[in-house]
């Protein structure tokens, strides 16, 4: 079959989506994610949790920015893989350090007095600078969605440029 006679997004699609089962599992599992997260129940997810989120949240951040162009799945991995990577999340913060509020730098500071052990091949200091701006990603994400999302675009696109 040529390319142009596919058509995989056809219009009827819509239609089979919505009586798809597992499109009806994903529903359900959706509306069970909390949509506002009060003060006090942010106040009992630890700074590690917080990173924990917040390193799925960055990942697919990257995972979304390089879409496109189309590439072969191991060109996009390594893409992913060379920003999600401890050395270059650290110089992310570094970088966005200057336009963060004192409550992100308290957040930040969190995160970096939480971190537990560290892999064998970073330093302490950049593992806790890592640790650090996922904690931040993963408030943001729970707590001003806007704000994380001008955070995540102000990453100087110079580094994420070299290493497509």
């Amino acid at each position: 079959m040529k390319l142009s006679e596919e058509q995989p997004f056809e219009d009827d699609s819509e239609s089979r989506c919505h009586d798809n089962p597992w499109n009806q599992v994903l529903k359900a599992a959706c509306n069970k994610l909390p949509t506002q997260i009060s003060l006090a129940e942010l106040r009992q997810i630890s700074p590690t949790a917080l990173a924990y989120l917040g390193d799925a949240v960055y990942e697919l951040y990257f995972r979304m920015y390089y879409l496109l162009p189309p590439q072969r799945i191991d060109s996009y991995h390594r893409s992913v893989v060379a920003q999600v990577r401890a050395e270059m999340q650290a110089r992310h913060l570094q970088a966005l350090a200057p336009e963060l509020t004192d409550n992100e730098l308290e957040i930040v500071r969190r995160g970096r007095n939480a971190t537990t052990g560290r892999p064998k091949r970073v330093s302490a200091e950049t593992y806790q600078q890592a640790t650090s701006l996922e904690t931040l990603v993963g408030y943001l994400y729970l707590t001003d969605e806007a704000r994380l999302v001008e955070l995540l675009h102000k990453i100087p696109t110079e580094s994420i440029e070299s290493h497509i």
